[in-house]
This record gives C-alpha cells, sequence and structure tokens, in this order.
C-alpha cells in the first residue's frame, strides 16, 4: 500500500508553515466555503422573491460542512470540470435543493469569491502573526537601545550605532507589512454575483429585468460574508490585479524576513549576536564544533522562493484576455497559496528567533574598541587645534598614524594602538588618559536610544494596544 513516504510531499506544509495555515488553503476549507457561497446566493435568492423555500435551504445548510469527496473526485474524473463536479456532488446529498443549486452563477462565482475570502483568512492570520513580532522586536530593542555597536556602510565599520536601534530598522519594515496587510484589507472586496462575463444578465433573467434586485443580490451576498462592497465591474472573473497586490504584500514580508536573516547571519559570524542554538542541536555532520545560523539561513531561503512567485502572480494579471481566460487557473492553485504558507514560515522563524536572540556585548565592545580610534580621529583633532594647533599639520600627522595603526590590526593582528600613537607625538601635547576621556561611547551614538524610544512609544504600541486581542498564544515552533 503506498504511504506519504512514496510521493512528493510540499515541505511548506510538511516541514515549515503553521498547521492553520496549512488549514486555511486546505481543500476542506476551499469545498466547503464554495458551499457556503452556494448557500448565501440561496437565501439571498430566496429574499428576493426567487422561488426558493426554505426546506431547499436549510437541506443546503444541512450538508455545507459535510462535502462528499468521493462522490466529487469521482465526478470530476468523468467531466472533467472541478465546480460541477462538486454541484453535482452537493446535489447527490440535497436532492430537494438540486433543481436551484448555483442558479446562475458561473464557476468564478464561487472560485473566485472562496479565493478571495480564504486570502482575507490568510491576510488575518499573517496579521496576528506580525503583532507577535512586532511586540517581540519592540521588547528587544528597547531592551539593548543604550548598548552601542559599530554601525556599518557598505559592510565597511562606520559611525556608532546601538543594537536596539538597529532592531528598529527591522521593527519598520515589519510595521510597513503591517500596514500594507491592514489596507489590503480595508480595500477587499467580493466579486460576487456577476455572471459568465460579468454583465449579470442571467440575473436580470431570473428577475424577470429588474435592477435593483440583481444590484440587491450582488450586495446580499458580499454582506453575509462580512464585506460592504463587491468589484463594481468585472469580466467572468475578480480583478487578477487583486492577486497581484496581495502578492506584493507577501513579497513584501519576504523582504523583510531576508534583510533581517541577512543582518543576522553576518552578525553571527561576528560572534556578537546570535539565534537561538538549542542543546542537541548539530551545526554540522562534519564540524562538531560549528553554529551555523540555519534559522536565519531558512528565513532567507523561503524568503527567496517567495518573492520569486510574485512575478506569477503580475503576470497573470497582466496576459487575461478580455472577460477572462483559463491559463490562470493551475497557476494561482500553486502561487498564492504556496506565497501565503511561505510567509507564513517565515514569520515562525522571525518570531522564533526574535524571542531567544544572544547578545555578546564583550564581543561587540572588543570591536568596538579596534576601529573607535580611527573614528574618534575627527573628534580629537578639534580639541588639539583648540590648543593652538595648526588644522593641516595634524590632520597628516593624524594619517600617518592611522596608517601605522591600521597595519598593526590588518597585517599583525594586534590591537589598534591609534591613540597610544597619538598621545606619544609631542605635536598634539596630549596624554593618553586625555585621549580616552574623548573616547565616551555615548558622544558617538546619537540620539540612537531616544530614536528607539520614540519610535516605539509613537508607532508601535499604539498598534500593538489597539489589537492586543490578537496579540499571545501564536505558534513559533520550529519543527525541524
Amino acid at each position: 500500500m503506498p504511504s506519504d513516504r512514496d510521493t512528493y510531499q510540499n515541505p511548506l506544509i510538511r516541514r515549515y508553515a503553521s498547521r492553520e495555515m496549512s488549514a486555511c488553503f486546505s481543500d476542506r476549507k476551499k469545498f466547503t466555503t464554495w458551499r457556503r457561497l452556494w448557500v448565501a446566493l440561496a437565501e439571498a435568492q430566496q429574499e428576493l422573491g426567487l422561488p426558493i423555500t426554505h426546506a431547499q435551504v436549510a437541506e443546503l445548510r444541512q450538508f455545507q460542512d459535510d462535502v462528499n469527496f468521493d462522490v466529487a473526485d469521482a465526478r470530476e474524473r468523468q467531466i472533467r470540470h472541478d465546480v460541477m463536479a462538486h454541484v453535482y456532488a452537493y446535489g447527490v446529498q440535497c436532492p430537494t435543493a438540486r433543481p436551484i443549486l448555483h442558479l446562475g452563477a458561473t464557476s468564478a462565482y464561487v472560485q473566485d469569491n472562496a479565493d478571495l475570502l480564504l486570502m482575507r483568512d490568510g491576510l488575518l492570520l499573517l496579521k496576528r502573526k506580525l503583532l507577535t513580532l512586532m511586540a517581540e522586536l519592540s521588547a528587544f530593542a528597547r531592551a539593548h537601545r543604550n548598548l552601542p555597536t559599530l554601525g556599518f556602510t557598505h559592510f565597511q565599520p562606520a559611525q556608532l550605532t546601538t543594537v536596539g536601534k538597529r532592531a528598529t530598522l527591522w521593527l519598520q519594515d515589519f510595521l510597513l507589512d503591517h500596514q500594507e496587510i491592514d489596507h489590503r484589507l480595508a480595500t477587499l472586496r467580493l466579486l460576487g454575483s456577476k455572471g459568465t462575463t460579468g454583465t449579470q444578465a442571467s440575473f436580470m433573467e431570473l428577475f424577470d429585468g429588474d435592477e435593483e434586485k440583481v444590484k440587491a443580490l450582488d450586495r446580499r451576498v458580499a454582506e453575509k460574508f462580512g464585506f460592504s462592497h463587491t468589484y463594481g465591474v468585472t469580466g467572468q472573473t475578480a480583478p487578477r490585479k487583486v492577486d497581484a497586490q496581495i502578492s506584493a504584500v507577501l513579497a513584501g514580508i519576504a523582504a523583510s524576513g531576508h534583510k533581517f536573516g541577512d543582518d543576522l547571519r553576518l552578525l553571527q559570524h561576528l560572534k556578537e549576536v546570535e539565534e537561538p542554538f538549542e542543546e542537541e542541536q548539530v551545526g554540522s555532520s562534519a564540524m562538531a564544533y560549528k553554529r551555523n545560523p540555519m534559522r536565519a539561513e531558512r528565513i532567507c531561503s523561503l524568503a527567496r522562493y517567495a518573492a520569486s512567485l510574485a512575478h506569477s502572480t503580475v503576470w497573470t494579471a497582466a496576459t487575461q484576455w478580455f472577460e477572462r481566460t483559463l491559463d490562470d487557473s493551475a497557476n494561482k492553485r500553486l502561487a498564492i497559496p504556496e506565497m501565503f504558507l511561505a510567509a507564513d514560515a517565515i514569520l515562525i522563524l522571525m518570531i522564533n528567533i526574535t524571542r531567544g536572540l544572544v547578545v555578546h556585548p564583550r564581543m561587540i565592545r572588543r570591536h568596538i574598541d579596534l576601529e573607535l580610534p580611527f573614528m574618534a580621529t575627527e573628534n580629537l583633532l578639534m580639541e588639539a587645534v583648540k590648543r593652538g594647533g595648526d588644522r593641516q599639520a595634524l590632520h597628516e600627522r593624524i594619517r600617518q598614524h592611522a596608517v601605522a595603526a591600521g597595519r598593526v590590526v590588518k597585517d599583525e593582528g594586534g590591537d589598534n594602538d591609534l591613540l597610544d600613537r597619538i598621545a606619544a607625538d609631542p605635536a598634539f601635547g596630549t596624554s593618553r588618559a586625555d585621549l580616552d576621556r574623548t573616547l565616551d561611547l555615548k558622544k558617538f551614538i546619537g540620539r540612537a536610544p531616544s530614536q528607539v524610544v520614540e519610535f516605539i512609544h509613537d508607532e508601535i504600541d499604539p498598534i500593538l494596544k489597539a489589537n492586543q486581542n490578537l496579540l499571545g498564544g501564536t505558534e513559533a515552533e520550529v519543527r525541524v
């Protein structure tokens, strides 16, 4: 008997994404949503005066969640049409309601409306994880807001920042993702009941040309699923532009995760900040001492995959012919769910890592000490000029000492002795103790600590407070 081990299993489901996101795009959720849409259509048609009985609607509702998959699958193999296969299977269970099932509708009524509902549910799941992640990153940033660290531009040492301030850069990316999700949720609509080419002609026929009832049908179906509007004009399908817009949100989460993952991989190489490493975790099959940043690397790997799928939805939107073409179908079945699953997996990893980040202040200070004398030369030059020195001559002396000190660090592996060289140069007329007093790290981090406090207070805390009911209990288990 063949088992799961004998066929390809999607790693997003088996290894990476949450069970709740997998369930969101499962066959059961999809086809029970189709049935909810058929019930809603029948209810709305009955409410607007079509000859549909309470018994017929009750029968549909009775089997709404009891999908006879075996019947539907067998029928689809026979007729090669998934919607009509499920119409048939539902009708087998509901013989009384069968005559009015799917009345006036086309396949897109259930397919596209269901896809929009599932994407809404998927966005809500991601929103909850984003809020949890923002809370975790906020706590980390606040805790380390005063800890100076080397800033880097071009991955070359630049002015100092703080560990907490750097974390707010990650946090801000995810804040922007959260804002994009809220925007998409606020502007998302249903397709509604538009008919085969979007003209609602079949519904006009059912309601004897009564446009107001046809408009009311469209509106009532939407309201039954919590939407106040449908898309005003469509072809047979909902605008494929919407898929591309939502995919852009998911690709944005991927980009934010990749940025964090790259930064953490570099920091772990520097031995300054590390992702959690479990007691029995193995870093390498050959090198037992290794502590590879496997979680951050996995984020980057998933992010590249998710972002690549966004191109597919853009081209699908670009290549739809007139009122519709079917070359979107197989593509949508793959790209949309897998982008959601990948984004979900990225956020699980992000939460898991952020909750267990390990900071090594002594290693951070060691790197600062190697570079700070170079960064302090401008301050040292100004102090020497105040004491009557020649700015141009002193600049040249500092350049010569800096080059020599650089050779000690890079060629000999020694400590940075620039300050000792300057203190020993009579042209500067200063002592090593005086120079050390100019190297108070607080003078080199600017407003970084205040920026952390202000940013979190002004932009993050209000969002977390407004969404308290969504915080807590978020899955962050790394299964393998």
